[in-house]
Protein backbone atom coordinates (compact mmCIF):
# COMPACT_ATOMS: atom_id res chain seq x y z
CA UNK A 1 0.00 0.00 0.00
CA UNK A 2 1.24 3.56 -1.04
CA UNK A 3 2.12 4.87 2.52
CA UNK A 4 0.83 8.43 1.62
CA UNK A 5 -2.63 6.77 1.48
CA UNK A 6 -4.77 7.92 4.26
CA UNK A 7 -6.56 4.07 5.38
CA UNK A 8 -10.13 4.95 6.01
CA UNK A 9 -12.29 2.93 8.71
CA UNK A 10 -14.95 3.74 11.06
CA UNK A 11 -14.59 1.87 14.11
CA UNK A 12 -16.95 3.91 16.02
CA UNK A 13 -20.05 4.12 13.76
CA UNK A 14 -22.53 1.09 14.21
CA UNK A 15 -22.01 -1.75 11.15
CA UNK A 16 -24.80 -1.29 9.65
CA UNK A 17 -23.64 -1.06 5.89
CA UNK A 18 -21.30 -3.18 3.82
CA UNK A 19 -19.03 -0.14 2.61
CA UNK A 20 -16.50 0.15 0.03
CA UNK A 21 -13.11 1.28 1.72
CA UNK A 22 -13.51 4.94 0.30
CA UNK A 23 -14.71 7.98 2.02
CA UNK A 24 -15.44 11.28 -0.50
CA UNK A 25 -14.16 14.29 0.05
CA UNK A 26 -15.28 16.51 -2.75
CA UNK A 27 -17.38 16.80 -5.97
CA UNK A 28 -18.61 18.78 -8.65
CA UNK A 29 -20.72 17.85 -11.42
CA UNK A 30 -21.16 14.27 -11.97
CA UNK A 31 -17.10 13.69 -10.61
CA UNK A 32 -16.48 12.98 -6.79
CA UNK A 33 -12.76 13.03 -5.14
CA UNK A 34 -12.32 10.59 -1.99
CA UNK A 35 -9.99 11.96 0.80
CA UNK A 36 -6.56 10.52 -0.85
CA UNK A 37 -7.30 12.47 -4.09
CA UNK A 38 -9.03 9.77 -6.46
CA UNK A 39 -11.15 11.03 -8.89
CA UNK A 40 -14.54 9.37 -9.80
CA UNK A 41 -17.27 9.55 -12.03
CA UNK A 42 -20.79 9.07 -10.09
CA UNK A 43 -23.48 7.03 -11.73
CA UNK A 44 -25.01 6.13 -8.91
CA UNK A 45 -25.71 10.14 -7.31
CA UNK A 46 -26.00 9.06 -3.81
CA UNK A 47 -28.74 5.95 -4.71
CA UNK A 48 -31.05 8.77 -6.46
CA UNK A 49 -30.16 11.90 -4.18
CA UNK A 50 -28.27 14.18 -6.33
CA UNK A 51 -30.29 15.33 -8.96
CA UNK A 52 -28.35 18.22 -9.24
CA UNK A 53 -25.26 16.44 -9.20
CA UNK A 54 -22.74 18.02 -6.57
CA UNK A 55 -21.89 21.50 -5.55
CA UNK A 56 -24.27 22.63 -8.28
CA UNK A 57 -23.70 26.69 -8.96
CA UNK A 58 -27.28 27.53 -8.38
CA UNK A 59 -28.21 25.08 -5.45
CA UNK A 60 -24.97 25.68 -3.55
CA UNK A 61 -25.82 29.97 -2.94
CA UNK A 62 -29.41 29.22 -2.15
CA UNK A 63 -28.99 27.15 0.35
CA UNK A 64 -26.02 29.39 1.68
CA UNK A 65 -28.59 32.06 1.85
CA UNK A 66 -31.59 29.51 3.60
CA UNK A 67 -28.71 28.74 6.51
CA UNK A 68 -27.63 32.15 7.11
CA UNK A 69 -31.36 32.76 7.92
CA UNK A 70 -33.44 29.93 9.56
CA UNK A 71 -32.68 26.24 9.48
CA UNK A 72 -34.89 24.77 11.60
CA UNK A 73 -38.36 26.35 13.62
CA UNK A 74 -40.65 23.60 14.44
CA UNK A 75 -44.28 22.89 12.82
CA UNK A 76 -46.10 24.55 15.51
CA UNK A 77 -45.59 27.81 13.02
CA UNK A 78 -46.72 28.06 9.45
CA UNK A 79 -43.13 27.44 7.30
CA UNK A 80 -43.73 29.78 3.80
CA UNK A 81 -41.85 27.31 1.55
CA UNK A 82 -43.92 24.33 3.01
CA UNK A 83 -46.86 25.85 1.10
CA UNK A 84 -44.58 26.97 -1.86
CA UNK A 85 -42.81 23.09 -2.09
CA UNK A 86 -46.56 21.82 -1.68
CA UNK A 87 -47.60 24.33 -4.35
CA UNK A 88 -44.76 22.93 -6.83
CA UNK A 89 -46.13 19.35 -6.58
CA UNK A 90 -49.61 19.56 -6.56
CA UNK A 91 -49.11 21.59 -9.90
CA UNK A 92 -47.15 19.09 -11.41
CA UNK A 93 -48.42 15.90 -10.13
CA UNK A 94 -52.17 16.92 -10.75
CA UNK A 95 -53.00 15.91 -6.74
CA UNK A 96 -53.94 17.95 -4.24
CA UNK A 97 -51.94 18.54 -0.94
CA UNK A 98 -49.04 17.00 0.74
CA UNK A 99 -47.53 16.18 3.99
CA UNK A 100 -43.67 16.47 4.75
CA UNK A 101 -41.41 14.37 6.63
CA UNK A 102 -37.33 13.41 6.01
CA UNK A 103 -36.77 10.24 4.37
CA UNK A 104 -38.41 7.73 1.95
CA UNK A 105 -38.96 5.48 5.10
CA UNK A 106 -41.31 8.30 6.88
CA UNK A 107 -43.00 8.86 3.73
CA UNK A 108 -44.06 5.55 2.78
CA UNK A 109 -45.24 4.45 6.70
CA UNK A 110 -47.08 7.72 6.42
CA UNK A 111 -48.84 6.41 3.67
CA UNK A 112 -49.20 2.75 5.13
CA UNK A 113 -51.32 4.99 8.05
CA UNK A 114 -52.77 6.81 5.84
CA UNK A 115 -54.51 3.77 4.42
CA UNK A 116 -55.20 2.31 7.54
CA UNK A 117 -57.20 5.30 8.85
CA UNK A 118 -58.73 5.60 5.29
CA UNK A 119 -60.19 1.50 6.47
CA UNK A 120 -61.05 2.51 9.59
CA UNK A 121 -63.14 5.63 8.79
CA UNK A 122 -65.13 3.55 6.45
CA UNK A 123 -65.67 0.70 9.39
CA UNK A 124 -62.91 -1.24 8.29
CA UNK A 125 -61.55 -2.84 11.77
CA UNK A 126 -58.08 -4.47 10.31
CA UNK A 127 -57.71 -2.85 6.90
CA UNK A 128 -55.29 -5.00 4.61
CA UNK A 129 -52.71 -3.48 1.87
CA UNK A 130 -51.63 -5.39 -1.21
CA UNK A 131 -48.15 -5.04 -1.86
CA UNK A 132 -45.75 -6.80 -4.27
CA UNK A 133 -42.97 -9.46 -4.52
CA UNK A 134 -39.73 -7.79 -4.36
CA UNK A 135 -40.55 -4.70 -3.40
CA UNK A 136 -38.60 -2.49 -1.27
CA UNK A 137 -40.43 0.60 0.94
CA UNK A 138 -37.81 0.52 3.90
CA UNK A 139 -36.77 -0.42 6.89
CA UNK A 140 -39.28 0.34 9.76
CA UNK A 141 -41.07 -2.39 11.46
CA UNK A 142 -44.29 -1.37 8.59
CA UNK A 143 -42.25 -1.03 5.50
CA UNK A 144 -40.40 -4.44 6.50
CA UNK A 145 -43.28 -6.11 6.70
CA UNK A 146 -44.32 -4.01 3.25
CA UNK A 147 -41.35 -5.06 1.66
CA UNK A 148 -41.27 -8.14 -0.64
CA UNK A 149 -37.43 -9.35 0.72
CA UNK A 150 -36.99 -11.69 3.26
CA UNK A 151 -33.52 -11.32 3.09
CA UNK A 152 -33.42 -7.75 4.51
CA UNK A 153 -36.90 -9.34 7.14
CA UNK A 154 -34.81 -11.96 8.78
CA UNK A 155 -34.07 -11.63 12.30
CA UNK A 156 -37.48 -9.08 12.91
CA UNK A 157 -40.22 -10.86 13.14
CA UNK A 158 -42.84 -10.80 14.45
CA UNK A 159 -43.47 -8.68 11.17
CA UNK A 160 -46.60 -6.49 10.96
CA UNK A 161 -49.78 -8.21 9.73
CA UNK A 162 -52.80 -6.45 7.28
CA UNK A 163 -50.29 -7.03 3.70
CA UNK A 164 -51.47 -9.44 1.13
CA UNK A 165 -49.13 -10.08 -1.40
CA UNK A 166 -48.69 -10.50 -5.35
CA UNK A 167 -46.78 -10.73 -8.34
CA UNK A 168 -45.84 -7.61 -10.68
CA UNK A 169 -47.65 -7.05 -13.71
CA UNK A 170 -50.34 -9.90 -13.23
CA UNK A 171 -54.07 -7.91 -12.78
CA UNK A 172 -55.17 -11.24 -12.75
CA UNK A 173 -53.67 -12.42 -9.67
CA UNK A 174 -54.44 -9.22 -7.94
CA UNK A 175 -57.49 -9.69 -8.74
CA UNK A 176 -57.73 -13.29 -7.48
CA UNK A 177 -55.80 -12.38 -4.06
CA UNK A 178 -58.45 -9.53 -3.46
CA UNK A 179 -61.50 -11.33 -4.29
CA UNK A 180 -64.64 -10.92 -1.71
CA UNK A 181 -62.42 -9.48 1.10
CA UNK A 182 -64.57 -6.75 2.18
CA UNK A 183 -60.84 -5.62 4.48
CA UNK A 184 -58.35 -3.91 1.43
CA UNK A 185 -57.81 -0.84 1.39
CA UNK A 186 -55.22 0.07 -0.92
CA UNK A 187 -52.72 -1.28 -3.28
CA UNK A 188 -49.37 0.14 -2.82
CA UNK A 189 -46.38 -0.48 -4.97
CA UNK A 190 -43.14 1.51 -6.73
CA UNK A 191 -43.74 2.02 -10.51
CA UNK A 192 -40.09 0.94 -10.91
CA UNK A 193 -38.74 -1.32 -7.93
CA UNK A 194 -35.68 0.03 -7.27
CA UNK A 195 -33.57 -2.38 -4.78
CA UNK A 196 -35.86 -4.77 -6.03
CA UNK A 197 -33.62 -4.96 -9.41
CA UNK A 198 -34.75 -2.47 -11.39
CA UNK A 199 -38.24 -4.09 -11.98
CA UNK A 200 -40.52 -1.59 -14.04
CA UNK A 201 -44.47 -1.94 -13.92
CA UNK A 202 -46.43 -2.14 -17.56
CA UNK A 203 -48.31 1.10 -18.72
CA UNK A 204 -51.61 -0.87 -19.31
CA UNK A 205 -50.88 -2.78 -15.54
CA UNK A 206 -50.75 0.88 -13.80
CA UNK A 207 -53.96 1.70 -15.67
CA UNK A 208 -56.13 -1.78 -14.94
CA UNK A 209 -55.06 -0.96 -11.01
CA UNK A 210 -56.25 2.23 -11.47
CA UNK A 211 -59.56 1.35 -12.56
CA UNK A 212 -59.70 -1.99 -9.95
CA UNK A 213 -59.33 0.71 -7.31
CA UNK A 214 -61.74 2.82 -8.34
CA UNK A 215 -63.96 0.18 -8.64
CA UNK A 216 -63.20 -0.93 -5.09
CA UNK A 217 -63.07 2.12 -3.40
CA UNK A 218 -59.20 1.59 -2.77
CA UNK A 219 -56.53 3.86 -2.24
CA UNK A 220 -53.69 3.86 -5.40
CA UNK A 221 -50.77 4.31 -3.66
CA UNK A 222 -47.71 4.60 -6.01
CA UNK A 223 -43.89 4.80 -4.13
CA UNK A 224 -41.91 7.25 -6.48
CA UNK A 225 -39.27 7.45 -4.03
CA UNK A 226 -36.37 6.43 -6.27
CA UNK A 227 -38.03 6.46 -9.78
CA UNK A 228 -39.87 9.91 -9.10
CA UNK A 229 -38.57 13.51 -9.71
CA UNK A 230 -38.30 13.67 -13.33
CA UNK A 231 -35.44 9.99 -13.44
CA UNK A 232 -37.20 8.94 -16.07
CA UNK A 233 -38.00 11.96 -18.08
CA UNK A 234 -41.34 12.59 -16.26
CA UNK A 235 -41.62 14.01 -12.79
CA UNK A 236 -43.20 11.10 -11.56
CA UNK A 237 -42.82 7.48 -13.65
CA UNK A 238 -46.48 6.68 -13.09
CA UNK A 239 -47.13 9.47 -15.36
CA UNK A 240 -46.04 7.74 -18.17
CA UNK A 241 -49.12 5.65 -18.07
CA UNK A 242 -51.27 8.46 -17.89
CA UNK A 243 -52.59 7.97 -14.57
CA UNK A 244 -52.99 9.47 -11.17
CA UNK A 245 -52.70 7.65 -7.77
CA UNK A 246 -54.63 8.83 -4.69
CA UNK A 247 -51.21 8.88 -2.21
CA UNK A 248 -47.74 9.38 -3.61
CA UNK A 249 -44.87 9.31 -1.14
CA UNK A 250 -41.33 10.80 -2.51
CA UNK A 251 -37.94 11.40 -0.85
CA UNK A 252 -34.48 10.74 -2.30
CA UNK A 253 -33.84 13.36 -5.23
CA UNK A 254 -36.50 16.05 -4.14
CA UNK A 255 -33.69 17.94 -2.11
CA UNK A 256 -31.12 17.25 -3.66
CA UNK A 257 -29.42 15.40 -0.81
CA UNK A 258 -30.69 17.51 1.69
CA UNK A 259 -33.04 14.96 3.78
CA UNK A 260 -36.01 15.27 2.71
CA UNK A 261 -39.56 13.44 1.99
CA UNK A 262 -42.84 14.51 1.36
CA UNK A 263 -46.55 12.22 0.78
CA UNK A 264 -48.41 14.15 -1.80
CA UNK A 265 -52.22 12.96 -1.68
CA UNK A 266 -55.13 13.40 -4.37
CA UNK A 267 -59.01 14.08 -3.26
CA UNK A 268 -59.51 10.94 -1.75
CA UNK A 269 -56.70 10.85 0.68
CA UNK A 270 -56.09 14.44 1.28
CA UNK A 271 -58.61 15.11 4.55
CA UNK A 272 -57.70 11.93 6.06
CA UNK A 273 -54.95 13.14 8.43
CA UNK A 274 -55.90 15.77 11.23
CA UNK A 275 -54.22 17.31 13.62
CA UNK A 276 -52.85 15.15 16.23
CA UNK A 277 -52.63 11.87 13.32
CA UNK A 278 -49.16 12.31 12.51
CA UNK A 279 -46.53 14.53 12.65
CA UNK A 280 -42.46 14.32 12.43
CA UNK A 281 -40.01 17.29 14.36
CA UNK A 282 -37.46 17.35 11.25
CA UNK A 283 -40.51 17.42 8.68
CA UNK A 284 -41.02 20.40 6.36
CA UNK A 285 -37.95 22.45 7.72
CA UNK A 286 -36.69 25.62 6.18
CA UNK A 287 -33.64 24.12 5.02
CA UNK A 288 -35.27 21.11 3.63
CA UNK A 289 -38.03 23.33 1.92
CA UNK A 290 -35.94 25.75 0.45
CA UNK A 291 -33.35 22.57 -1.31
CA UNK A 292 -37.05 21.29 -2.70
CA UNK A 293 -38.27 24.45 -4.39
CA UNK A 294 -34.58 25.13 -5.87
CA UNK A 295 -34.43 22.00 -7.20
CA UNK A 296 -37.61 21.89 -9.05
CA UNK A 297 -37.02 25.54 -10.07
CA UNK A 298 -33.57 24.36 -11.42
CA UNK A 299 -35.05 21.60 -12.83
CA UNK A 300 -37.22 23.43 -14.84
CA UNK A 301 -34.80 25.98 -15.87
CA UNK A 302 -31.87 23.40 -17.27
CA UNK A 303 -34.71 21.19 -18.81
CA UNK A 304 -33.34 17.90 -16.86
CA UNK A 305 -36.26 16.12 -17.48
CA UNK A 306 -36.03 15.90 -20.75
CA UNK A 307 -31.99 15.57 -20.57
CA UNK A 308 -32.62 12.39 -18.06
CA UNK A 309 -35.02 11.03 -21.02
CA UNK A 310 -32.52 11.57 -23.79
CA UNK A 311 -29.55 11.29 -21.94
CA UNK A 312 -30.86 7.95 -20.37
CA UNK A 313 -31.78 6.60 -23.66
CA UNK A 314 -28.78 7.51 -25.11
CA UNK A 315 -26.66 5.09 -22.35
CA UNK A 316 -29.52 1.93 -22.63
CA UNK A 317 -28.72 1.83 -26.82
CA UNK A 318 -24.96 2.46 -26.45
CA UNK A 319 -25.34 -0.84 -23.22
CA UNK A 320 -28.01 -2.65 -25.51
CA UNK A 321 -25.64 -2.57 -28.39
CA UNK A 322 -22.62 -3.68 -26.47
CA UNK A 323 -24.79 -6.47 -24.30
CA UNK A 324 -27.68 -7.51 -25.49
CA UNK A 325 -27.32 -11.46 -26.57
CA UNK A 326 -23.99 -11.57 -24.84
CA UNK A 327 -24.03 -14.98 -22.89
CA UNK A 328 -24.36 -13.68 -19.11
CA UNK A 329 -26.68 -10.87 -19.58
CA UNK A 330 -30.15 -11.15 -18.63
CA UNK A 331 -31.89 -8.31 -19.82
CA UNK A 332 -31.49 -4.27 -19.60
CA UNK A 333 -34.45 -2.32 -17.67
CA UNK A 334 -35.36 0.98 -16.57
CA UNK A 335 -36.36 3.85 -18.49
CA UNK A 336 -34.64 7.39 -18.63
CA UNK A 337 -31.64 7.44 -15.95
CA UNK A 338 -32.64 4.48 -13.51
CA UNK A 339 -31.09 1.65 -15.26
CA UNK A 340 -30.28 -1.97 -14.53
CA UNK A 341 -28.48 -4.64 -16.26
CA UNK A 342 -29.16 -7.95 -15.03
CA UNK A 343 -26.48 -10.91 -15.18
CA UNK A 344 -27.31 -14.61 -14.86
CA UNK A 345 -24.71 -14.62 -11.77
CA UNK A 346 -24.05 -12.59 -8.94
CA UNK A 347 -21.96 -10.09 -9.37
CA UNK A 348 -21.36 -7.70 -5.90
CA UNK A 349 -17.79 -7.91 -6.86
CA UNK A 350 -18.54 -4.94 -9.54
CA UNK A 351 -19.27 -2.21 -7.44
CA UNK A 352 -15.99 -2.36 -6.30
CA UNK A 353 -14.02 -3.26 -9.53
CA UNK A 354 -16.19 0.00 -10.62
CA UNK A 355 -15.09 1.72 -8.22
CA UNK A 356 -11.37 1.29 -8.98
CA UNK A 357 -11.60 1.68 -12.06
CA UNK A 358 -13.17 5.30 -11.14
CA UNK A 359 -16.90 4.80 -11.30
CA UNK A 360 -19.54 4.71 -8.70
CA UNK A 361 -22.41 2.10 -9.38
CA UNK A 362 -24.51 -0.59 -7.07
CA UNK A 363 -25.38 -4.00 -7.61
CA UNK A 364 -28.64 -4.62 -6.36
CA UNK A 365 -30.95 -8.04 -5.78
CA UNK A 366 -27.56 -9.87 -6.06
CA UNK A 367 -27.17 -9.72 -10.02
CA UNK A 368 -28.38 -6.65 -11.13
CA UNK A 369 -26.28 -3.45 -11.73
CA UNK A 370 -27.99 -0.42 -10.99
CA UNK A 371 -27.41 3.52 -12.43
CA UNK A 372 -28.89 6.48 -11.09
CA UNK A 373 -26.94 9.13 -11.93
CA UNK A 374 -27.48 13.04 -11.16
CA UNK A 375 -29.80 14.22 -13.78
CA UNK A 376 -27.29 16.89 -15.50
CA UNK A 377 -25.39 14.19 -16.65
CA UNK A 378 -24.47 14.62 -20.07
CA UNK A 379 -24.29 12.00 -23.44
CA UNK A 380 -20.63 11.98 -23.44
CA UNK A 381 -20.30 11.60 -19.57
CA UNK A 382 -22.87 8.33 -20.53
CA UNK A 383 -20.48 7.37 -23.01
CA UNK A 384 -17.81 7.77 -20.21
CA UNK A 385 -19.54 5.50 -17.81
CA UNK A 386 -19.79 2.72 -20.73
CA UNK A 387 -16.60 3.27 -21.06
CA UNK A 388 -15.49 2.05 -18.16
CA UNK A 389 -18.59 -0.56 -17.32
CA UNK A 390 -18.81 -2.68 -19.98
CA UNK A 391 -15.43 -4.12 -20.17
CA UNK A 392 -15.57 -4.60 -16.51
CA UNK A 393 -19.09 -6.84 -17.32
CA UNK A 394 -17.37 -8.44 -19.84
CA UNK A 395 -14.07 -10.02 -17.42
CA UNK A 396 -16.49 -10.50 -14.81
CA UNK A 397 -19.06 -13.03 -17.23
CA UNK A 398 -15.41 -14.31 -18.49
CA UNK A 399 -14.81 -15.66 -15.44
Amino acid sequence: MNAALKPVASPHVMNTYGRLPIAMSHGRGVRLWDTNGKEYLDALGGIAVNTLGHAHPKLVPALQDQIAKLIHSSNYYHVPDQERLAQMLVERSGMTNVFFCSTGLEANEAALKLARKYGHDKGIERPEIVVYDKAFHGRSIATLSATGNPKVQAGFGPLVEGFIRVPLNDIESLKKATAGNPNVVAVFFETIQGEGGVNPMRAQYLKDVRALCDANDWLLMIDEVQCGMGRTGKWFAHQWAGIVPDVMPLAKGLGSGVPIGAVVAGPKAANIFQPGNHGTTFGGNPLAMRAGVETIRIMEEEGLLENAARVGQHLRTVLEKDLIGKAGVKEIRGQGLMLGIELTKPCGVLTQRAADAGLLISVTADNVVRMVPPLIMTTAEADEVAGILLPLIHAFLAE
